[in-house]
């Protein structure tokens, strides 16, 4: 898969590059990120920063450390990351009641809207799905 310009990585995409016990997804997920961040194009938000640490000290099945996971987050924290403020909460608003999606998510597409992103990399959003400007496309399948 050719890496978009930029491309807005939706925090499970960053989870599974992390999670070892994802034997398919893991090495992909790892692949996809590695290639944006050398293309520069990698964006993320502030939300999915902190969703991320949650996720990985947390959720998965070998949890990191609240140490590695500090010192990954310092890594992503290079990449451009798109604040959460009052202007990106109300937008996400808008897109909730015109697209009919929760917030966390209309929050997302918000971000990669202001991010001037094309395309949002994303397994919980419908692939292949357009938000106006922003289309959804979950890179784990077409990766391959």
């Amino acid at each position: 898969m050719t890496v978009p310009d930029p491309v807005f990585i939706d925090t499970n995409i960053l989870v599974y590059a992390h999670d070892r016990s994802e034997t398919v997804k893991c090495p992909l997920a790892r692949q996809l990120v590695l290639d944006s961040v050398r293309a520069g194009s990698a964006v993320v938000s502030a939300q999915v920063l902190s969703e991320f640490f949650i996720t990985v000290t947390r959720k998965i099945a070998e949890p990191l450390s609240l140490r590695a996971a500090r010192n990954e987050l310092s890594v992503l924290a290079r990449l451009r990351v798109v604040p959460v403020d009052s202007t990106l909460i109300l937008r996400a608003i808008d897109i909730m009641s015109g697209h009919q999606t929760g917030y966390w998510d209309a929050l997302i597409l918000s971000a990669a809207e202001r991010a001037r992103c094309e395309v949002v990399w994303s397994e919980d959003l419908s692939n292949g799905r357009s938000y106006g400007g922003l289309k959804v496309v979950n890179p784990l399948i077409t990766y391959r």
